[in-house]
């Protein structure tokens, strides 16, 4: 009689799951996955994904990925400058977790600022015929919305509250003075009549104390001269531009006013 070949299976090797890494490994692996990924998909996984999204060194190793000039100094800025996380039944997730997140640095944090979802997000005091908003009369490079907010023959004034914790920005980046705010605002005026533009910033502190401020009041522009946009950048009474260095506060607020010189309907 011939042999028969045997039955036996050979025992799989045990799978390696994400479950079964270590810690130190599952934050590298974890560190690759997009940050709102991250917080929506992963966080509620399991109890060790929630604690490593919720931990400091995954979003560490995201910043420290960004290889530019700008990344590299942020991370260094990072290690320098790490995040008290006490108030973090305040705010929601880390204080890393909401840079990351939030991405501050090098976006507009001025929410509809072009007015294409009309005057949401604004606290407005109408003159003459009151605000409105249109479609610009000449295309402006680069804007989010190539719409635009108008003034009346009176004065007509708009303001919008930035909180720059909110906004992504940790208490101790702000308190290292190394981030800088700039402040600016395109306006203009159209051929037939002209206009008078005025810009104010305040920096307050967490209870709301005036702690800087700052203006721009440029020449008026008279009727019949130009239709052209301009970007005013506001000075402080000591005559430097708004550009915001030594900054320990976690509140701005912005006031744009305008005006036309005449009485247009």
């Amino acid at each position: 009689m011939g042999a028969r070949p045997s039955r036996r299976q050979v025992p799989e090797a045990p799978r390696v799951t994400l479950a079964t890494l270590p810690p130190e490994l599952l934050v590298q692996v974890l560190s690759h996955v997009p940050p709102r990924a991250l917080v929506t998909r992963c966080r509620p996984v399991c109890r060790a994904w929630r604690d490593v999204v919720d931990g400091s060194s995954v979003w560490l190793l995201q910043l420290a990925r960004d290889r530019s000039a700008e990344g590299r100094a942020l991370y260094a800025l990072a290690q320098r400058c790490p995040a008290d996380d006490d108030h973090q039944d305040e705010f929601p997730f880390c204080a890393l977790a909401r840079f990351c997140l939030r991405a501050p640095l090098g976006r507009n944090l001025i929410f509809n600022s072009c007015g294409e979802q009309g005057f949401r997000g604004w606290e407005v005091e109408h003159g003459g015929n009151g605000w409105a908003v249109e479609k610009n009369l000449t295309v402006v490079s680069g804007a989010p919305s190539q719409t635009c907010f108008v003034t009346s023959f009176e004065w007509c004034f708009k303001r919008q509250l930035v909180d720059l914790l909110m906004e992504g920005v940790w208490q101790e980046l702000l308190d290292s003075a190394q981030i800088e705010i700039c402040i600016a605002d395109w306006w203009g005026a159209r051929e037939n009549c002209g206009c008078v533009y005025r810009l104010r910033v305040r920096l307050l502190d967490e209870y709301e104390n005036e702690v800087v401020k700052f203006s721009a009041s440029p020449n008026p522009v008279l009727q019949w001269t130009e239709s052209s946009c301009r970007q005013p950048r506001p000075r402080s009474t000591c005559g430097h531009v708004c550009t915001i260095r030594d900054h320990r506060e976690a509140v701005s607020v912005l006031c744009f006013g305008g005006k036309d010189p005449g009485r247009f309907r």
